[in-house]
């Protein structure tokens, strides 16, 4: 009963908590050590064997008892050291997209000495076991679920170690200072074009309108989010695939994915022009993002891509 209290208690008592901007050392004021539940066990047997040992008057228990609980100190001092003058640093993560899983980059340097099973994961998840080298150096990886779109600050991070006996934990508390960020998960729908732009891949069910509409260029292939209104049914009877008729207004005018031209809540509206902002980019044609009060481009390439991405990330300003 008492090792549960102690389990309990310990999340709510995290210490002293290492802020890990340009990287962080643990040192003394910082790790903190307590008994496990097999070391809580480990002490109580020793207690037990110390009465027998007054009891009965046994030398050979004295000194199996003393003997035991020397192991138990050396434990405590080695589980101390396997921390202690360890450095970390944890990266930035690269952008993705909300419903993916970021990735953050932690740098251990061993300071010297060799350590063996370090623990690190995030405040209440899963921990990850580690060997370091002497005089070396590892990278690892932790993920964090990214279910929304905006800034996903990093929580605390857990540095651990039970070894060598597992009797005693020593644990200690970094704040990354790091987030990533996360853009609206991408959905396929009709090219939201403002109310003056030509209607390049027109929504279903809208009139088509604009100059050169009418002046036929071809058939391409079909991709997700063009009108059906296009579509090549004849074709498609005679068993050749959906196939998209092109007019020469395709090509022309200036392409404005617009907020306001979507139905729809917010984030299913961020989430269709995350789409177009996409497959415009993949098809390398300059575009205009248009947002309640902000306008990006025209303007094409990767970084035009990653600023309209960017705002619609942090657009209403999302955490």
């Amino acid at each position: 009963m008492l090792a549960e209290s102690l389990k309990g208690a310990r999340p709510r008592w995290p210490g002293r908590i290492i802020r890990a901007t340009g990287g962080a050392r643990l040192d003394r004021s910082c790790i903190f050590i307590l008994p496990s539940r097999i070391g809580l066990a480990f002490g109580v047997s020793l207690l037990l064997m110390l009465l027998a040992a007054i009891n009965y008057r046994n030398n050979l228990a004295y000194v199996l008892t003393f003997l035991l609980g020397s192991v138990f100190m050396v434990g405590v001092l080695h589980t101390y050291r396997n921390l202690v003058g360890l450095r970390l640093q944890v990266g930035g993560p690269p952008a993705l997209f909300a419903g993916g899983q970021a990735r953050f980059p932690v740098r251990l340097d061993s300071d010297g000495c060799a350590r063996q099973a370090l623990a690190l994961g995030w405040s209440g998840g899963a921990l990850q076991l580690h060997d370091l080298p002497a005089d070396g150096a590892i990278c690892v990886e932790l993920s964090l679920p990214a279910p929304h779109r905006g800034w996903l600050p990093a929580p605390r991070l857990r540095v651990e170690s039970r070894f060598p006996l597992g009797l005693m934990v020593a644990w200690s508390w970094i704040d990354p200072e790091q987030r990533a960020l996360v853009y609206p998960q991408p959905l396929a729908g009709d090219l939201p074009l403002s109310a003056g732009a030509p209607e390049a891949l027109g929504g279903e069910g809208r009139q088509v309108r604009g100059e050169g509409v009418d002046d036929y260029q071809g058939l391409r292939a079909y991709r997700p989010g063009d009108s059906k209104r296009r579509l090549d049914w004849k074709a498609y009877s005679r068993g050749r695939g959906l196939l998209v008729k092109e007019f020469s207004a395709l090509e022309s005018g200036e392409l404005c994915l617009d907020f306001a031209a979507l139905t729809g809540d917010v984030e299913t509206r961020l989430s269709l022009l995350c789409h177009w902002v996409l497959e415009l980019s993949a098809q390398q044609r300059p575009f205009v993002l248009q947002l309640p009060g902000q306008r990006l481009g025209p303007a094409g390439g990767e970084t035009h891509r990653e600023a309209c991405l960017r705002a619609l990330a942090l657009y209403g300003g999302a955490p």
